[in-house]
């Protein structure tokens, strides 16, 4: 793909569903009794091996351009797959999904990518085994494949190292399983859509922050009923629209229907901390999850300081932030962003490699990065490591950016945003 500074950007746009919403739209509608129908539901791939997988373990899904119905089966139904179930390049499907195979009554393989297979997942079998469940991974390096022979599972108090919702709602899904009232305890809250969710389709699970952390907790056995899901904007994939706007000269956009939940929205806080101009419109909120339309106006950029308890609410778009930081007066640091190394690449690494070669003074640290923003910075060529994430990055940057930018493997994209090219350049018109 080839890219070169743009002329104003101008218009109005619908970004893909949001996709851990997707995700948890199709497992939680397979293990509810009746229909469930999902709109705005993105057609990425990952969510795509979520519903190859649960079609797997007998669960008719019918996808169509307009929706998707779910036809569950209720907390029981699933049934022991004929293969191997293939997650793809997801860690989200992986990870969730073995909560709820860990309280089934069969065995079962769980693989995917080259990438999958060097993603850590120790931080899911420890709690799942504390639960009584026997998983191992057949590698013996803790990550895929992983084998998960399901049993009855005890409840747990679990605290997690670190903030993760995929962790969390792995838990949460176990327990779902399990003989008495399981809760799992983070350091700061992490993304709550399976709390927000497993309360709509009729779960009991229950939230509370302190000082010392954020606590989730669940009722085993409850009776989950169909529901109709309309899938927010996925504020991820706003997030490249957003950073077009604001950093290419005279450029007035609005993204429509963008879930903002607190728990997702950091990067709208990090952006009015630079002093970009974002409006929040029309907020609503539908399935328990707040949106709004977001006018986005070009505006001067400054540093920042990026840390603490708002990084697990914009980890995904730290990328997105350290391109925009490049283009901003002044010096900007990311710092307790650790989790970066063990995304679908080593985010630090391959930010730091890159932004290098378009003239950034950049510098990686081991939770994160440091950029000394609003030297002149030019086109290059970009190895994204087929991380999608990068990849949508770096075609924004070029937008900003001197000369011609080349991005390696740029179809990588479609793990989240099969469109993204198209929908940028409708803006360029």
């Amino acid at each position: 793909m080839k890219l070169h500074k743009s002329t104003p950007l101008r218009g109005e746009i619908s970004v893909p569903g949001d996709k851990s919403i997707s995700h948890r739209a199709v497992m939680f509608g397979s293990l509810a009794k009746g229909v469930t129908e999902v709109t705005n539901f993105l057609q990425g791939a990952d969510c795509l091996s979520t519903i190859s997988c649960f079609r797997q373990m007998g669960i008719e899904i019918e996808n169509t351009p307009e929706r998707i119905l779910i036809h569950g089966k209720g907390l029981h139904g699933l049934s022991c797959p004929e293969r191997i179930l293939d997650v793809g390049n997801s860690g989200t499907t992986t990870r969730l999904m073995s909560g709820i195979l860990a309280g089934q009554p069969f065995c079962c393989t769980v693989n995917g990518d080259e990438s999958i297979q060097k993603r850590p997942m120790k931080r899911i079998m420890t709690p799942l085994s504390l639960m009584g469940a026997d998983i191992g991974s057949l590698s013996g390096n803790g990550c895929a494949p992983l084998r998960i022979q399901g049993r009855p599972l005890k409840a747990i108090r679990y605290s997690s190292p670190v903030a993760s919702a995929q962790v969390k709602s792995c838990v949460l899904l176990a327990g779902l399983y399990a003989d008495g009232i399981t809760s799992v305890t983070e350091p700061v809250l992490s993304r709550n859509h399976s709390e927000l969710m497993l309360n709509y389709f009729g779960a009991q699970v229950t939230a509370q922050e302190t000082a010392d952390g954020a606590t989730a907790s669940i009722l085993p056995d409850p009776v989950l009923e169909g529901r109709s899901v309309k899938v927010p904007g996925d504020i991820s994939s706003a997030a490249y629209f957003i950073a077009a706007g604001l950093l290419v000269p005279g450029s007035q956009l609005l993204i429509r229907n963008v879930g903002i939940n607190p728990t997702r929205a950091g990067i709208l806080q990090v952006c009015q901390a630079m002093g970009g101009q974002i409006t929040c419109l029309n907020e609503t909120s539908e399935s328990g999850e707040p949106t709004a339309d977001l006018l986005v106006k070009h505006s001067s950029l400054r540093g920042t300081v990026v840390e603490g308890r708002l990084i697990p609410a914009l980890i995904d778009e730290l990328p997105m932030i350290a391109v925009m930081a490049a283009f901003a007066e002044g010096t900007t640091v990311i710092r307790d962003a650790a989790e970066l190394k063990v995304k679908e690449s080593d985010r630090i690494a391959v930010m730091v490699e890159n932004l290098s070669r378009m003239g950034v003074r950049i510098e990686g640290t081991d939770d994160g990065m440091i950029i000394q923003g609003g030297a002149p910075v030019h086109g290059a060529e970009i190895d994204p490591h087929l991380d999608h994430r990068i990849a949508m990055s770096f075609a924004i940057a070029a937008l900003a950016a001197d000369g011609e930018t080349r991005i390696k493997d740029a179809d990588c994209v479609r793990i989240s945003y099969p469109d993204f090219y198209r929908d940028l350049q409708s803006l360029q018109n």
